[in-house]
């Protein structure tokens, strides 16, 4: 069953740096593997130092954000699907930005690399409980990266809402 479209939220005790606290947006999971972009992890390099025709129509802070570990020069963009897109995701379109921006764009958020996942791999970090997969908002790629690993636990019924609260650093609590 392919979990695209959802969202991996990192575990409080996955303390891998690249991944700990990420939420991550699934663009695809399938017999071939599992890629998708984290969606809280802004860089310090802005937007327009890099794309500069895409700078007017990045969202929020302006900034690149890190999709992931893999390829991190290969530049991905997601934008709210208008009505005629091809939409990659229930609401979201992927978006070329070798081509010029299009008129009807109003906001795009850009990724610096991905995160992948080779055949089976992202189904053993599931059942390690690495992961959390829950709904994807349509929001949630262009939302505040900071508190969003909080935020969208919070939104989950149960146990998933508790872990919000879990501290940084356990030790100290």
């Amino acid at each position: 069953m392919s979990n695209r479209g959802k969202l991996l939220v990192a575990s409080p005790l996955l303390l891998e740096p690249v991944f700990h606290r990420s939420v991550i947006l699934l663009i695809e999971d399938n017999d071939e593997g599992a890629f998708g972009l984290i969606l809280n992890r802004e860089s310090d390099e802005l937007v327009e130092a890099h794309l500069p025709g895409w700078g007017p129509l990045a969202a929020g802070s302006g900034m690149i954000h890190i999709g992931g570990p893999v390829e991190p020069a290969v530049g991905l963009a997601l934008a709210p699907a208008r009505s005629g897109d091809d939409a990659t995701l229930p609401g979201l379109t992927m978006v070329d930005l070798e081509s010029e921006p299009a008129a009807s764009l109003t906001s795009v958020r850009i990724y610096a690399g991905y995160s992948g996942w080779a055949p089976g791999q992202l189904d053993v970090e599931l059942e390690e409980g690495s992961w959390y997969l829950v709904p994807a908002a349509r929001d949630d790629p262009f939302d505040d990266p900071e508190g969003q690993w909080a935020r969208v636990l919070r939104r989950q019924p149960g146990l998933l809402a508790w872990l919000a609260t879990f501290p940084e650093d356990p030790d100290l609590n």
